[in-house]
């Protein structure tokens, strides 16, 4: 099959790669309709994570199951089926509760901008679709395996309901994919922090009410300005650096919870500062599999379109070029097509 390797710092290739097969009799390999390029991809791309050997790479991926192992009852070849990107047995404590990204068990998906993957723990990691669907639900299916997921559990753990305020911190697709959900689970102000005016758009088109230009204290000052003093009622922090978690605590009021899903990078908080401040904090990688259901839904019906997100797509072959415009901020999100 081909793949895409990353083999150093903004050395990205498409190659030749050994079939995946079943290995696990709880194991199922599903091939690609869709896959593409995560946000989280960027880190080891621009050297930050550390890039020690060639490694396939990519872990957003949905597409039609081709074999199952003899233990597997809840998919069959020839479903099509959303893959989270951690694998969960979906029975142990953690699961039970709803975290399944922390499975005591949880592999992560790896390698997946590729025509095929292996997937461990089938039964308690893949969902499939009512059906077969149509090539253009394709992309707003995609998301669900991670970034629109990731968004949702924003808004979730940041404590969302009908008729808060919230402010978003980050134009990414996660950020953009949060104000939907923020929009979607009921917020009555939602306040985008975005500099890049089609990033603006697509925010406003997702639900956004106001949109703040400012970072750092400018940014903190206008978001009290817009609440009158008080703060927003839930942020969601979807970047991950030492700036934006900051921005996201001062932004929110006391008693006001933010949800941070941006993997951290430089992120130091004090006990002195989260005492101070009287905010909640959690977060952590989402729980993909707890809100694949009701995410399924909501595209199948055509209650929400995530994947307007996708502003690129290009064929897998091209993957170094969805890279390089996602680095270099002339796409929001690629998606690859096998």
């Amino acid at each position: 099959m081909r793949g895409a390797v990353l083999h150093a710092p903004g050395d990205v290739r498409v190659e030749q790669l050994d079939d995946p097969r079943v290995v696990e009799p709880t194991d199922a390999v599903v091939r690609a309709s869709a896959t593409c390029v995560c946000g989280s991809d960027l880190w080891p791309y621009r050297g930050i994570n550390e890039v020690t050997e060639p490694s396939p790479i990519g872990h957003e991926y949905c597409g039609i199951v081709e074999e199952v192992g003899s233990d597997v009852t809840t998919v069959r070849p020839g479903q099509f089926v959303i893959v989270p990107f951690i694998a969960s047995d979906g029975t142990c404590a953690h699961c039970q509760a709803g975290y399944q990204s922390a499975c005591t068990h949880r592999v992560g998906i790896t390698g997946a901008q590729a025509e095929l993957l292996r997937v461990p723990h089938a039964d308690g990691t893949l969902v499939a679709t009512p059906e077969v669907p149509a090539p253009e639900l394709l992309p707003s299916l995609l998301t669900l395996s991670d970034v629109m997921a990731t968004g949702w559990f924003a808004a979730v753990a940041a404590g969302v309901q009908p008729g808060m305020t919230v402010a978003v911190v980050g134009d990414g697709a996660v950020g953009l994919l949060g104000v939907l959900s923020a929009a979607q689970l009921g917020a009555e102000r939602i306040i985008a922090m975005s500099r890049h005016e089609p990033r603006q758009r697509l925010a406003t088109g997702f639900g956004a009410t106001d949109i703040v230009t400012e970072r750092g204290d400018e940014g903190v000052a206008r978001i009290r300005d817009l609440t009158d003093g008080v703060g927003a009622d839930a942020v969601l922090e979807c970047v991950g650096t030492g700036e934006s978690m900051d921005q996201a605590i001062r932004s929110t009021r006391p008693g006001g919870g933010v949800g941070f899903v941006g993997v951290p990078h430089g992120v130091e908080i004090t006990g002195r500062q989260l005492f101070s401040t009287m905010v909640r904090l959690h977060g952590g990688p989402a729980p993909v599999r707890r809100f694949l259901p009701d995410l399924i839904d909501r595209v199948w019906s055509g209650a929400i379109d995530p994947g307007r997100v996708f502003d690129l797509t290009l064929p897998l072959d091209q993957a170094a070029e969805g890279y390089r415009a996602m680095d270099e901020r002339r796409a929001v999100k690629a998606l690859l097509t096998p």
